[in-house]
This record gives C-alpha cells, sequence and structure tokens, in this order.
C-alpha cells in the first residue's frame, strides 16, 4: 500500500543519508522502525501500571513508593533497630 509522509527536511535528507551509508532503502528504514514502534507497544514492560512503577535514570522500572509502606531505607534502619547493626550487616553482606 503507498502512502504519503510529511517529514520536515531535515529529517528526511538525515534519514536518506543513514540509509545509504547502511546500505538500505529509506522504505526499509521506516518499515523496520514502525514494525519496531509497534512491537514496543505490545511488550508488557512497556505497558507498566504508572501508579505502581516508574523509570530510573537508566530507563528501567522501579517500583514506586506505596502509601503507608515505609521506603528502603526506613525499612533498613528498622531492621538495624530490631535486630542490630551486626546481624544485619552479616544478612546482608
Amino acid at each position: 500500500m503507498k502512502t504519503t509522509l510529511d517529514l520536515p527536511d531535515a529529517l528526511l535528507v538525515e534519514a536518506k543519508a543513514v540509509a545509504a551509508r547502511r546500505r538500505t532503502t529509506l522504505k526499509a528504514m521506516v518499515e523496520h522502525a514502525l514494525r519496531r514502534e509497534i512491537q514496543f507497544q505490545d511488550d508488557p514492560l512497556n505497558n507498566l501500571d504508572p501508579e505502581k512503577f516508574e523509570l530510573n535514570d537508566l530507563g528501567l522500572p522501579v517500583l514506586t513508593k506505596m502509601k503507608g509502606f515505609p521506603s528502603g531505607q526506613t525499612l533498613l534502619d528498622h531492621i538495624k533497630d530490631v535486630e542490630g547493626e551486626d546481624d544485619m550487616n552479616r544478612a546482608f553482606l
């Protein structure tokens, strides 16, 4: 099927240059990019509940702090108080 895309001139020039360096066609690059984008949307890691997960600086999902649940450091401080620092160090080292 044929379609028309309206792209910024600079993007089109850069895309054609990349296609030439890769010894492929602009059509093949667009097909590949669209397939990758569709696959990305179907990946469960990309559809995480934003109420429970957020992305860290590396783009990896991490659990967000849940209301009423202590943070990791608060929990470690509590364990240290209850079990003692030596026992905690042995458990985590």
